[in-house]
């Protein structure tokens, strides 16, 4: 299906533009992560209670958030397991409660006409979080690191450069939205980062494979003529691809619990994914393809 028959957008016209744009969002991200509002990372993270309950009889996530919220637990994480009413719920350790089992079981037996097994309860300590938090950051920069030696064996370098540059663009740009709003930080985020990191990707190299075909095609032809046109001959898929993506995550953030912020991450990411396979990705490999040719005149 193409959407748009034939265009021919000047989309480098805008490269600087766009370049300040992002130097902007990107600045005012890093100042808000690491010196003024930081991340709101969840219990995955900073250490909590895990507990899995079977319930005897149906029961919705909402019933069971609104009882932890009546027992000033409202910031627990519910979800339904694949077994028949069984949920992982994670929360934050209840203050002055050693016996976490004992606890749980007290706020749950409010609940009338619905008997209840306790099947675990397990508590993660600040140090695992930590541990977490070092693997999260290891897994989404060793991706970023595999990404590049593919595209470079793949590509060249220089597309290698601009593809990691516009992913790490993507990951920072989510991350400072999420440090703005102080939404949580979880596992299913860390997911959903890496999900923006496969999108993305999956975009640029749509546009590579294009602009390598139209050199071999176009040989009279500038670098940035070349990339123009590739831009324009992918632009009916990217907006195809992009607007089915988005019209997906938009209908699940309308969800409860965590799959309403992994779809924030998803629709930040497709968003910002789709901006910056055009005008990150393919300005930088012009930037360095310019350089390399500099450098080979001297």
């Amino acid at each position: 299906m193409r959407l748009l028959k034939t265009t021919n957008i000047n989309f480098l016209k805008y490269s600087r533009i766009a370049a300040i744009i992002s130097l902007s969002f990107l600045t005012i991200s890093v100042i808000s992560v690491f010196f003024v509002r930081g991340l709101n990372y969840g219990i995955d993270f900073k250490g909590g209670v895990l507990v899995q309950v079977r319930f005897e009889n149906p029961i919705t996530t909402a019933e069971i958030r609104s009882i932890f919220s009546e027992n000033n637990l409202g910031d627990a994480i519910i979800q339904k397991s694949n077994e028949t009413n069984e949920f992982i719920i994670r929360l934050e350790k209840p203050q002055g409660s050693e016996n976490i089992r004992e606890k749980i079981s007290e706020i749950l037996s409010k609940i009338e006409n619905n008997k209840f097994e306790i099947r675990k309860a397990d508590q993660v300590g600040p140090k695992i979080g930590k541990e977490l938090r070092k693997k999260a950051l290891l897994a989404i920069i060793s991706a970023l690191f595999v990404i590049g030696v593919y595209i470079t064996i793949r590509f060249q370098v220089r597309y290698a450069i601009g593809a990691v540059v516009a992913l790490a663009h993507d990951v920072l740009f989510t991350l400072g939205i999420f440090s703005l709003t102080q939404l949580e930080i979880s596992l299913s985020t860390v997911a959903a980062f890496l999900t923006i990191v496969g999108y993305s990707l999956n975009d640029t190299i749509v546009i590579y494979d294009r602009i390598r075909e139209n050199i071999r095609l176009l040989k009279r032809e500038t670098l940035p003529n070349v990339i123009n046109k590739s831009l324009n001959d992918t632009l009916s898929r990217t907006i195809i691809t992009s607007f089915t993506t988005f019209i997906a995550v938009f209908v699940l953030s309308f969800a409860p619990g965590e799959i309403k912020v992994f779809s924030i991450a998803m629709i930040c990411g497709v968003m910002v994914g789709t901006y910056s396979s055009i005008y990150i990705a393919s300005p930088v490999v012009i930037y360095f393809y310019n350089r390399f040719k500099a450098k080979k005149r001297k």
